[in-house]
């Protein structure tokens, strides 16, 4: 039988727990915490570790993609509009939770 590792990755304090496999995103943060999706790699420029575009909103209380909520600071050359459609098409927005982590109680 083997052994899953653990990994302790750090998320802010008021961030919502994550939501059950498939339902919507509620912005936990933790699969952009955990490593970048396709889209947080390229812009990111990294395959592991936090994804650089994740940002924090105290506003909302939750972490956001930062292509979609700041399209031009990441992918300046493209409309806005054109920016958000990509991104949403990339992180499979609307589609439901995927990750596969385990989140442990606080």
């Amino acid at each position: 039988m083997a052994v899953t590792p653990r990994r302790t990755i750090l998320i802010h304090a008021a961030a919502p727990a994550k939501p059950p496999t498939g339902a919507a995103c509620n912005g936990c943060g933790l699969c952009c915490v955990q490593e970048p999706c396709p889209l947080g790699m390229w812009v990111s420029r990294r395959r592991r570790g936090r994804c650089r575009a994740l940002r924090w909103d105290a506003a909302q209380a939750r972490y956001l993609c930062g292509v979609l909520d700041q399209p031009r600071r990441w992918l300046p050359w493209l409309p806005a509009a054109w920016a958000r459609s990509l991104a949403r098409r990339w992180i499979a927005a609307a589609q439901g939770c995927d990750a596969d982590l385990q989140a442990e109680p606080r």
